[in-house]
């Protein structure tokens, strides 16, 4: 008796082995397209900061601009302060891109890897 249900967990085990690893590659491949799905996201939303941010740049040197031609070295000042902390964040925002950027190429790498294993180990 012991032998038969030896034998069946065998079996059974053998039986549900490829269920088991084909499950989790769905589940790698399904992982890697909602990377690439998040880093598209962040990407939009970079690239939105980036427009904001240039924008805000070009606003306060025509600030500091008409400050200085009219005199007002303190509002100067404000606005050249501003200017410095705008063009920071859109420095970050453009580094903050290039990453996802980078991400997405590889999530993306990652999603035609699967596939082609997949398609492989289907043959």
């Amino acid at each position: 008796m012991r032998r038969q249900f030896a034998l069946f967990a065998a079996l059974a085990l053998a039986a549900s082995a490829p269920r088991v690893l084909s499950a989790q590659d769905s589940a790698a491949v399904k992982q890697d397209r909602k990377e690439v799905r998040h880093d598209r996201r962040e990407l939009r939303g970079d690239r939105k900061d980036i427009r904001h941010d240039t924008r805000d740049v070009r606003q306060d040197r025509r600030d500091v601009r008409q400050d200085l031609k009219s005199g007002d070295t303190t509002d100067a000042r404000r606005d050249a302060r501003d200017l410095r902390q705008d063009a920071r964040d859109r420095r970050h925002d453009v580094r903050d891109a290039r990453r996802d950027r980078r991400d997405l190429r590889q999530d993306r790498k990652d999603v035609r890897k699967d596939k082609q294993e997949k398609k492989d180990s289907s043959k």
